[in-house]
């Protein structure tokens, strides 16, 4: 007997949001780089004042980083893979609970210590644009409902209540979105934590483009490969003691 086909609201969000999010995430990066090469920056507040800057951005970045590297290996590597591996699933719990974690505070805090600093610093707050809060709105938003799923889900499976296992429905489905073939279904069974999750990781990656977030994709590789910059000094000039006068005709 065949499942039941995905209702409208599942098929919309699903099935076809992804596709759009898709597409306005490569547009909207294409014409932003063409058109607006000037604003593509992070529009650095530096010099307005640096001391919590130099804590929350690395702390911020730090935990980013082992948050996309997390998600990689969640969504994309199968569960077969794992257990083939001989992982066991009380060990990828552990992991992912510790990891995800850290990382989740890491991130939480850079970006608390970023806003704080926007929000309390006179002239940063003045160089802050809607643009700026709605983003970090959403950026807030979606690290605490990415905390919040990790937590639940594998706390909940090393305690023994048997937790939402996301490798059996968000990952399945976030596979087959890149094949053109979303598992509707799969992700319609996961639990409100993660549709939450993916929707607001949705509306962040449609954000992307238009906001500062751009920068992510401003590498220095030019960098590894430009000739040498070599400095000259100028000649020497006589003084005016030494240089010959010269006659008011010649």
């Amino acid at each position: 007997m065949s499942a039941p086909p995905p209702d409208l609201v599942d098929l919309l969000l699903w099935g076809v949001l992804p596709y759009v999010v898709l597409a306005v995430f490569v547009g909207g990066t294409v014409w932003r780089y063409r058109y607006d090469k000037f604003g593509w920056t992070t529009r650095s507040s530096q010099l307005y004042e640096s001391r919590l800057l130099r804590v929350g951005s690395p702390l911020f970045h730090f935990g980013l980083l082992v948050v996309i590297a997390g998600h990689a290996m969640g969504l994309l590597v199968p569960k077969g893979w794992t257990e083939a591996a001989g992982v066991p699933d009380a060990a990828y719990h552990v992991v992912a609970l510790v990891l995800g974690a850290v990382a989740g505070v890491c991130t939480l805090g850079g970006v608390a210590l970023l806003v704080w600093r926007r929000r309390t610093t006179g002239p940063v707050f003045s160089a802050t644009t809607r643009n700026d809060k709605l983003m970090y709105a959403v950026l807030v938003l979606a690290i605490l409902a990415g905390l919040a799923t990790t937590l639940v889900s594998a706390g909940a499976d090393l305690a023994g209540r048997g937790g939402h296992d996301y490798r059996d429905t968000v990952s399945v489905w976030f596979r087959g979105v890149w094949v053109l073939d979303p598992r509707v279904d799969a992700m319609a069974a996961a639990t409100l934590p993660f549709h939450v999750h993916a929707l607001v990781g949705l509306a962040l990656f449609a954000l992307f483009p238009f906001t500062r977030l751009v920068h992510a994709f401003s590498a220095p590789v030019g960098y590894l490969f430009r000739p040498y910059v070599v400095y000259r000094t100028r000649d020497r000039l006589p003084t005016r003691a030494t240089r010959p006068a010269r006659r008011g005709w010649s």
